[in-house]
């Protein structure tokens, strides 16, 4: 009993230093294009020319990464799809853009990186995706960009939706890389909701892969 007490504070104190740091991402976000659109402030040395999105692009991914940001400290749950029942990987991804765009993505995270535009690191914003190979399979893991080399994603049984750094060892072995769906789902919508009659079968597994129950009990940092 004690042991398991002590649990729940740690995880109880870790959520709450995450959601600290999210609030502070997420003004961050909000005040980003104010700062980005203001003449007088000096370019950043060695920022990247990378080419300028479009503003409703922008805001769209920016709604996304904020509404993900309030989901810090949710219970993972294999196959999960709500808040409620817990969330794994591509659940997190699915139900923040189902309740931000009206979207319905494809439930596992190999059929979602096929959606999109491909996405250099250098150019990633607020609400891309990022896919990696966790399991042995590409694109079997997914989470979402906040910015400042963070990501929020579902890691494991037993854990809770939280921001880890992109540029970790761990992840950057491991990354199969990034897409950009905001400003490109009214044309994926089609394609998106066309998956929903197999997304609202039993997931075959959390991510994509194929069945593995060692595999799902790999540890993620």
């Amino acid at each position: 009993m004690t042991s398991m007490l002590e649990r729940k504070t740690t995880r109880g104190r870790r959520s709450g230093r995450a959601r600290i740091f999210a609030a502070g991402l997420a003004a961050g976000l909000l005040f980003a294009p104010l700062a980005a659109a203001d003449p007088r402030l000096p370019a950043r040395e060695g920022a990247s020319q990378a080419p300028a999105v479009p503003a409703n692009v922008w805001h769209g991914a920016q709604d996304l990464a904020i509404y993900a940001l309030d989901l810090i400290g949710v219970d993972y749950k294999f196959g999960g799809t709500s808040p409620e029942r817990g969330l794994d990987c591509s659940g997190l991804v699915r139900y923040v853009f189902q309740q931000v765009t009206g979207v319905t993505l494809p439930r596992t995270s190999q059929e979602i990186s096929r959606l999109g535009q491909k996405i250099p690191v250098a150019e990633l914003m607020p609400g891309d995706l990022v896919f990696f190979n966790t399991r042995r399979l590409q694109f079997s893991h997914v989470g979402i960009y906040l910015g400042e080399d963070r990501f929020i994603h579902a890691p494991r049984q037993g854990g809770e939706v939280e921001i880890v750094t992109l540029s970790k060892d761990y992840w950057q072995k491991r990354f199969d890389g990034a897409r950009r769906l905001a400003g490109a789902l009214p044309a994926l919508i089609p394609s998106a909701q066309a998956g929903t009659a197999r997304a609202d079968a039993p997931p075959s597994d959390a991510g994509g892969a194929t069945p593995n129950t060692s595999a799902l009990e790999e540890a993620l940092p």
